[in-house]
């Protein structure tokens, strides 16, 4: 299920960043701009993200991509051992959205204006765009969402074995 789940955003994520180069890219180069899809509120429009969220940490693409590839073979080991069907999918969804930008960051090339430096210092393609908030993609959709999932089974005391957790009488 979790490897499902990675590979249904993976596929998702990629399909857009596809569709965001070849129609949102040449808008925005061009100088026409975003599509406004619900006027100011909610546009898509195109950016080579080197960074994080927020602008945070543009000179640092390679190390986004270390961080990506850890957590990769941490959730793939960690899948072996789920009894959750919960814990299956937002781990599939953290799995699938940081794979996702570790393909944007290991296929393409830095951002506008930065030299080569190696793989792992490519931009990320984002193009959602709300007001007072950075710009973004489906994998980070899927990663902000299976953190919210996996806080609220935290919280249900739910167990990667799907088991209750154990009360402690005190």
């Amino acid at each position: 299920m979790t490897l499902g789940v990675a590979a249904l955003v993976i596929v998702i994520d990629q399909a857009t960043k596809a569709w965001a180069l070849a129609t949102l890219e040449p808008r925005v180069a061009s100088g026409e701009g975003p599509i406004e899809v619900v006027g100011t509120w909610f546009r898509l429009t195109f950016v080579e993200n080197t960074g994080a969220g927020f602008g945070i940490g543009a000179g640092f693409t390679w190390l986004f991509a270390i961080i990506a590839a850890v957590v990769a073979i941490v959730i793939i080991r960690t899948a072996t051992r789920l009894g959750s069907m919960a814990w299956a999918i937002a781990l599939g969804g953290l799995l699938g959205g940081a794979v996702g930008n570790l393909i944007d960051r290991l296929i393409r090339p830095p951002g506008f204006g930065e030299e080569y430096a190696g793989p792992g210092q490519g931009y990320v393609v984002d193009f959602f765009q709300l007001p007072n908030w950075p710009v973004f993609n489906v994998a980070d959709m899927a990663i902000v969402g299976s953190a919210v999932l996996m806080v609220i089974l935290t919280i249900r005391g739910v167990e990667l074995s799907g088991k209750p957790r154990a009360s402690v009488d005190a």
